[in-house]
């Protein structure tokens, strides 16, 4: 299985390299059960509410914690519905996200030039240079989405561009406890 995975004419569509990529990020889309109890804590150089357009934009050097959730970017925009946050877009050269998905496993670690966090779908979205590492394994990529409740994670490339291309780093360790 594992070779077939590393062939590169592989397509990203196909669901066996889905599910191949749930086990290589195990626990991914999972955070530490309190961090949605968390007050958000945002520090940046501005900030702007914007009451009528239902948004709050805080730029440079923006760095925003909640739980074990850290987030850096140049600028981080929380979308909210009355008072609650619905979407968290946050765009930077690039903007890096880091959360602990459980006590026993190691942190995640992503980057990418946007990272936007969609609420209602439980689903974290990095776009252009994308890179998400978990213990060890690496998948980078132009666009990585990962689905919070199904632990899906899917990467794409840029289908116009020869050179984009999804990359993926799995430890040999991983691979020898797979085999048995």
């Amino acid at each position: 299985m594992w070779r077939a995975f590393m062939r590169p004419c592989l397509d990203w569509r196909k669901p066996s390299v889905l599910i191949v990529l749930v086990f290589l990020l195990p626990g991914a889309a999972i955070a530490l059960p309190d961090d949605r109890d968390q007050p958000i804590r945002i520090e940046a150089d501005e900030a702007l509410r914007d009451e009528k357009q239902g948004f709050t934009r805080y730029e440079g050097h923006v760095r925003m914690d909640q739980g074990s959730l850290h987030i850096e970017a140049d600028q981080i925009t929380i979308y909210h519905d009355d008072k609650e946050a619905d979407r968290i877009l946050a765009t930077g050269s690039p903007a890096r996200l880091q959360q602990q998905p459980e006590l026993e496993k190691g942190p995640i670690k992503a980057s990418a030039n946007t990272i936007e966090y969609f609420k209602t779908e439980d689903r974290i979205q990095l776009r252009e240079n994308a890179n998400i590492e978990q213990e060890g394994s690496i998948v980078t990529g132009d666009s990585i989405d990962y689905l919070m409740n199904e632990q899906l994670v899917k990467a794409g490339s840029d289908k116009n561009s020869e050179s984009s291309r999804v990359k993926v780093v799995i430890p040999a360790g991983v691979v020898s406890e797979e085999e048995r």
